[in-house]
């Protein structure tokens, strides 16, 4: 379809995958490098003909990015109960090591443009099967044109680690005291508002800095 494709139009974009590596910054210690590779999953109106219908194409579209930072040292190594042992977790000399985690947002389909195939557009990546899988089969890498799309990425990348953290516990209480019954009397729930004198009288002088002489005055409610 792309080698006999007029035009292209991009139609939805979504981020499949992101596969992250880290590894230690040689020299710098505490530091780590993240390599991150995002995968998408591109959706495409393939035009064959001038003014004649779209075929919709799903493809995948790649792009690489490189973070380094700071995730501090451990010393200790760490057991779970999870069941889990793996023997070489621990094999490159560095104890307990953080995790990068990568947040993205929806991503945000540009523009798609049809081009002559850039030799090496792929150097040294295998797609994954289970990618591979969900088009139906390998991708072609030798066609003569391809598909690029610029698209518009917001993601957050972070190192965690588990950290030790002293949280205060205090001492549950036990009621001493029952709530006292509510009447259901509305003449009695209205005795027990106290009378709005604000609402009724003017503040005296003495409250708005006055020469301090006030009045009284009398106070009834009705219901």
């Amino acid at each position: 379809m792309i080698e006999r494709a007029v035009s292209v139009r991009l139609r939805n974009v979504e981020v499949l995958t992101v596969y992250l590596n880290m590894e230690p910054v040689p020299f710098n210690k505490g530091f780590y490098s993240i390599d991150m590779t995002f995968v998408f999953d591109v959706s495409l109106d393939v035009y064959t003909a001038p003014a004649s219908c779209p075929i919709v194409v799903d493809g995948i579209a790649l792009f690489t990015k490189k973070a380094i930072l700071y995730g501090s040292d451990g010393n200790v190594k760490v057991f779970t109960s999870d069941g889990s042992c793996d023997p070489t977790e621990n094999s490159n000399g560095s104890q307990a090591l953080p995790k990068a985690v990568c947040q993205v947002a929806e991503p945000v389909g540009l523009s798609a443009r049809i081009c002559d195939t850039r030799p090496g557009c792929c150097p040294g990546f295998k797609i994954p099967d289970d990618i591979c899988e969900r088009f139906g089969g390998d991708f072609d890498f030798e066609c003569g044109r391809s598909v690029y799309v610029t698209i518009g990425l917001f993601s957050i990348v972070q190192i965690v680690r588990n950290v030790q953290m002293l949280i205060p516990a205090y001492d549950f209480c036990v009621p001493t005291k029952e709530c006292t019954p509510v009447s259901d009397n509305p003449c009695e729930m209205f005795k027990r508002i106290d009378f709005p004198t604000d609402s009724f009288f003017p503040p005296r002088v003495s409250d708005t800095g006055g020469c301090g002489c006030g009045c009284g005055q009398s106070q009834e409610g009705s219901d």
